[in-house]
């Protein structure tokens, strides 16, 4: 078992602090995080139990989602909050309540989508923009979705395509009006704060973007031009909410992705321009002007800390606070405020994975936060006007599950399998009171979660958070113990949970039974030094059992250093399957120098990776020089060759090493055996049914509390 990490100091993180007339707790703020939870604009009872789980643990302030200052005009989703009539008065109202009643402030974003009002597109009305669009998004990287995936992408907009409205003087008129009227609607529902939205592409950060404004009157060309309707909405909106309402302004530190794209230097000279007019906080973002090639820029970005550099910029400019965002974890929170380079941080995706973060560092148990594993799954619902869902956090959208229900009379679970479904099961079981016992059949836990930390970093969090918590807990957890239906007997369990993963098996075609030849756990074994390594190479086992003598494979960080100097394979590799694991192995073998050919049967490569993050996975391996055949049959494998077909006709590819990612299965023989000796069984994660790191979680959670 790992050791507990130590908890840094988070006293800046933790201090309180203002934003103009309001006073907050501590430094950490909801990032908006569109939720899709309300009906006709009408926010219900899902979005303040939602809401209201972020402020109990602690969040400083909660800002909404976008919400439509002229609903449902310039709306992106009928389930987006509306702000253009008096009927949502009261769904604010309840919803300022609950979060001052958890401990909590509330903003509420406002908005108008401009070009990307996918519902004015669904009932054919002109999306109004600045200036009519000169180029088309790239969309190439869609040929790696599935016909049902670009069916609902299409939901919000009928699948109708975009016709556009370049803005008149009365409708830049009814534009700074119709926030005006959204910011009195706000302030009648009591709420403490507005954040006017002037940044990802949405209407006021179009006319703010050489990119996207390309007008010759007052409202374009030169940079104050271009500023102009911006300042003019923040000076109405600070006019219309009085002086005890906090006014942030959320703006782009840069756009990425186009040459005219908004500069920091010009989102610097803005910041001023709306500290003048009345800003009492800027909120610096930023943005990827393509969400089908550089969504991972912004606003969701990729890297750690994305937007550092962005916000100190603009903190040396301006006198009023700085909210800081772009994937901040607590400690680089803390490192940001400490040494000025601003002065609250704003958390999107991580208060999804765990609404409780400020509670629990308050409480010195940052241990204990659950992660966000940076996978895009809650993302990509946006995508298709869903409610997003968490891969770690199963109550996301649902909180009103929480907390678990305890038991009367606690029970001996036996959990076999460590993997996340195994380690999910055993902490739920354990916080609801039950004895709990994990038997592991390797000598370390996380199963082909923990194999996974080597192509993806991130999900090295979420073997140390599991890890820690049963720990904690006080789970049993038993290694080398390779579970049969006598040992599970002779522990006398109530209540079985098999957690032991899918079956991963060759391909039956000649030459897959070669000793180059690896499946997924032939190959962990072989990089880690666990059990049996198949046939390969007397240098590949040595290498292996070195590395696990040397520790070195007891850590991942280090097994991804000393692989980019050393791997004792051949140059050319063939991947077969061109899934979520086949492709993270692609890109980790090409980016250590190999030649890799990866052939998916399917048409489409990345599945299931979320979107938007299998877009950019695709593109990167082929920055790397991965080789993608879709359509592919395999047809045999020779000591040196693998032989495919394609739609072109017979091909082949050179391959030192094959590894086969394609013949993955669920499957549980042990659960079969167990209930024929009348054992109360259940089976969750992959030995279920093939979901990966989310299904592992979501199956287990729902396992464990009907336990």
């Amino acid at each position: 078992m790992a050791t507990t990490r130590t908890s840094p100091d988070f006293s800046h993180l933790l201090a309180e602090g203002r934003l103009g007339p309001v006073t907050l707790s501590n430094r950490v703020l909801l990032a908006a995080m569109d939720m899709n939870l309300c009906h006709d604009g009408e926010i219900e009872q899902g979005d303040i139990d939602h809401y209201v789980a972020r402020a109990e643990g602690g969040t400083a302030m909660i800002i909404t989602g976008a919400c439509a200052v002229a609903f449902p005009h310039g709306t992106a989703s009928m389930h987006e909050p509306g702000l253009s009539e008096d009927r949502f008065i009261p769904g604010l109202t309840a919803l300022a309540d609950a979060v001052h009643a958890a401990g909590s402030k509330l903003c509420i974003q406002m908005t108008h989508h401009g070009k990307v009002g996918r519902v004015d597109m669904a009932h054919d009305r002109p999306l109004l923009v600045p200036s009519a669009p000169r180029s088309a998004y790239d969309m190439s990287a869609l040929a790696d979705n599935t016909p049902q995936e670009l069916m609902r992408m299409a939901t919000a907009s009928q699948g109708k395509q975009a016709t556009y409205k370049e803005a008149t003087e009365e409708d830049i008129a009814w534009l700074i009006e119709s926030f005006a009227d959204a910011a009195r609607r706000v302030r009648e529902s009591g709420a403490d704060a507005i954040e006017v939205h002037c940044a990802h592409g949405y209407i006021l950060g179009g006319f703010l973007s050489r990119a996207d404004n390309h007008r010759t009157d007052q409202w374009g060309g030169a940079f104050e031009n271009r500023a102009r309707l911006p300042v003019a909405v923040v000076r109405a909106v600070r006019e219309a909410m009085g002086p005890d309402m906090a006014l942030l302004v959320r703006i782009a530190g840069k756009e990425f992705g186009e040459e005219d794209g908004l500069t920091t230097e010009e989102a610097i000279a803005a910041s001023r321009l709306f500290e003048e007019a009345g800003a009492d906080a800027i909120h610096v973002t930023g943005w990827g002007r393509n969400p089908f090639q550089n969504f991972l820029d912004g606003p969701l970005p990729n890297k750690l800390g994305a937007y550092r550099s962005l916000a100190a910029a603009v903190k040396a400019e301006v006198s009023v606070p700085v909210v800081a965002v772009g994937r901040v974890l607590p400690a680089i929170g803390e490192d940001m405020i400490a040494g000025g380079q601003a002065d609250f941080v704003a958390m999107g995706r991580q208060l999804l994975a765990d609404p409780a973060l400020v509670n629990k560092l308050r409480a010195g148990n940052a241990a204990s936060v659950r992660p966000c594993i940076n996978c895009y799954v809650c993302v990509e619902r946006n995508f298709f006007d869903e409610t997003p869902v968490c891969a770690v956090n199963p109550a996301l959208g649902n909180e009103a599950s929480l907390p678990f229900p305890g038991v009367r009379t606690p029970r001996h679970v036996v959990v076999v399998g460590s993997g996340p479904a195994g380690l999910e099961s055993a902490r739920v079981a354990k916080e609801r009171g039950h004895r709990v016992t994990v038997l592991e059949s390797g000598d370390r836990i996380g199963g082909t979660l923990w194999f996974s930390q080597l192509t993806t970093p991130d999900n090295q969090r979420l073997v140390d958070w599991l890890t820690h918590e049963t720990q904690r807990l006080g789970v049993d957890v038993r290694l080398g113990h390779r579970a049969t239906a006598d040992s599970v007997l002779a522990l006398e369990p109530d209540a079985v949970v098999v957690a032991t993963g899918a079956v991963r098996a060759l391909p039956s075609v000649p030459g897959a039974d070669l000793p180059h030849v690896h499946t997924g756990d032939t190959l962990r074994a072989l990089m880690t030094g666990d059990g049996d390594a198949g046939g390969q190479s007397h240098l590949l086992r040595v290498f292996g059992k070195l590395g696990k003598w040397s520790r070195i494979t007891n850590d991942p960080g280090r097994i991804r250093a000393v692989t980019q100097r050393f791997m004792p394979i051949g140059k050319d590799v063939v991947v077969i399957g061109g899934s979520l694991v086949g492709l993270e192995l692609a890109e980790f073998l090409a980016e250590r120098g190999r030649r890799v050919t990866l052939v998916e049967e399917g048409g489409q490569v990345g599945l299931p990776m979320a979107m938007p993050r299998r877009w950019h996975a695709v593109a990167k391996a082929g920055s790397h020089g991965v080789t993608i055949h879709r359509g592919a049959t395999v047809e045999r494998i020779t000591e040196d060759t693998v032989h495919f077909t394609t739609e072109d006709g017979a091909t082949s590819a050179a391959a030192a090493l094959v590894v086969v990612a394609s013949e993955v299965s669920a499957a549980a023989p042990l659960a079969d055996d167990l209930r024929a000796r009348g054992v109360e069984v259940h089976v969750a994660g992959d030995a279920d049914d093939v979901g990966y790191i989310e299904g592992a979680m979501h199956s287990a959670w729902a396992v464990a509390r009907t336990l």
